[in-house]
């Protein structure tokens, strides 16, 4: 489900300078009281050249910012307004992080390095622009999990403790500080383009649309370039949100601000996995419409993409960015589809027979409160293998029907990791997630966490 990361030189590339200053502000880093080594993910630092350098310089970069070789001057902070709840905010921007260099991978792919809790900028407001240790180590574990189940989603590059006592109204306070490097196919939000459209810049929408097309998508403008570009977005969020689905994952804050336009997931706050197939599950507790609910996360991203198309309408006319709006459903659910059986193992029978098998899955799942990471887990490879907790939910007549229309689907993926014989599947439920965090906070014992990361990957290799 997930390509790994190949080795490549260090190629760097501030191709965002090309911009011109109206889409960021430079700024500088918090001088931390200290800079603790607790994360460095070496296996993606080798996919952009960076895999050599030893810990001091890593520190020297990711926790002071020390500008790397060839790439950017300064840190920029990327302005954007955006849509919080569907209630429209201009005064918003990157109030914690900055953008802090650019390079290529092997394949020529543009990639970020952004940061999080890298201390305060010009959109800050009243915040201090820090991120807790907690916050930190939650998305390490989110990051991991997503790239493992083929998630198209940012990679936890580093995490740095910085030794800040920060108060906290969601978290026993005080609580330890840290500073987070995420490596991103790029960190163009469609609440960029709102800024522009909210000062109705057109000039400056055409550029970002250039740079989004040259740039991100590797392709050349065409006679229409924002309509080229909202369907490759339309197309990649909805790939998104499919995936979401299929691992069982809820986001909890789907702003418009919070989509990459490479459809690539990011910043991950109140995340949760879902336990089991129950669509009106919350991440957030501020939640409280169920607005971004495991079952709504399709809705809500297509509405963000809808605002990407507003903004566009500033240089496009609205006839024309309607088509690739209307397209979403449609391929949303090819996605979901193919999604559902990649994590199964098998291919695509026909659209009838496709349809009845997803059907009878999500019936089973409901009815039986089967656990989302059990169901796969047994199903893998197009037939259910055994023995498991879950085999008299198994026979039940929903579970039974789906079992009898999976032996007609060609099977596709190879069980013979030793992964597929271990007693349980590698899950990430919220108590783990707090159990790993306590050894943390109350005895300074990573440990867990570096166990539960090297068992998410292992799960990556075979899946």
């Amino acid at each position: 489900m997930t390509t790994p990361p190949q080795p490549a030189p260090y190629r760097p590339d501030p191709a965002i300078l090309s911009l011109g200053g109206d889409y960021y502000d430079p700024v500088a880093a918090a001088d931390f009281p200290e800079t603790r080594l607790r994360f460095r993910n070496d296996r993606w630092a080798a996919a952009v050249g960076l895999a050599d350098i030893d810990d001091m310089a890593w520190i020297r970069h990711f926790g002071r910012f020390q500008p790397l070789p060839g790439n950017l001057p300064e840190p920029l902070a990327l302005r954007y307004h955006g849509h919080q709840f569907r209630v429209y905010n201009p005064d918003i921007g990157d109030g914690r992080g900055f953008l802090f260099a650019q390079m290529r991978d092997d394949t020529g792919r543009l990639l970020d390095l952004g940061t999080k809790g890298s201390g305060q900028t010009p959109y800050s407001r009243f915040g201090d622009g820090r991120l807790t240790l907690k916050g930190g180590v939650r998305e390490i574990l989110a990051t991991e999990m997503l790239e493992a189940l083929g998630v198209n989603t940012s990679k936890t590059f580093s995490l740095i403790e910085t030794g800040e006592a920060l108060q906290r109204g969601d978290e026993p306070s005080p609580t330890r500080s840290s500073v987070l490097v995420r490596l991103s196919h790029s960190h163009i939000r469609i609440g960029a383009f709102q800024r522009l459209a909210y000062f109705r810049d057109g000039d400056a929408i055409r550029r970002l649309v250039d740079y989004a097309l040259r740039e991100l998508y590797g392709v050349q403008p065409g006679a229409e370039p924002e309509i080229q570009l909202l369907s490759l977005v339309v197309e990649r969020t909805a790939k998104l949100a499919a995936s979401y689905m299929a691992a069982g994952f809820v986001h909890g804050v789907l702003n418009s601000d919070n989509i990459n336009i490479t459809g690539e997931s990011f910043d991950y706050g109140p995340w949760r996995f879902t336990p089991t197939w129950e669509p009106g599950f919350t991440a957030a507790y501020f939640d409280e419409q169920g607005l971004y609910a495991f079952g709504r996360q399709a809705q809500a991203i297509h509405w963000d993409v809808v605002q990407l198309a507003v903004a566009l309408r500033t240089i496009a006319e609205a006839e024309a960015l309607t088509p690739p709006l209307e397209a979403f459903p449609a391929l949303y659910e090819a996605a979901f589809r193919d999604a559902i059986f990649a994590r199964l193992g098998i291919a695509p029978l026909d659209d009838q027979s496709d349809m009845a098998l997803l059907e009878a899955m999500e019936r089973g799942l409901v009815e039986t409160g089967t656990t989302i990471d059990r169901f796969f887990f047994d199903w893998r490879g197009g037939k259910r293998r055994g023995p498991s907790p879950a085999d008299p939910a198994y026979a039940r007549d929903s579970f039974a029907a789906f079992g009898m229309m999976l032996g007609a689907f060609p099977k596709v993926a190879s069980t013979e990791h030793r992964y597929w014989s271990d007693r349980e599947p590698c899950s990430m439920h919220i108590d783990e997630v707090e159990a790993i965090w306590a050894r943390i906070a109350e005895d300074d014992d990573w440990s867990a966490l570096d166990a539960k990361v090297a068992a998410i990957r292992r799960m990556g290799e075979a899946m």
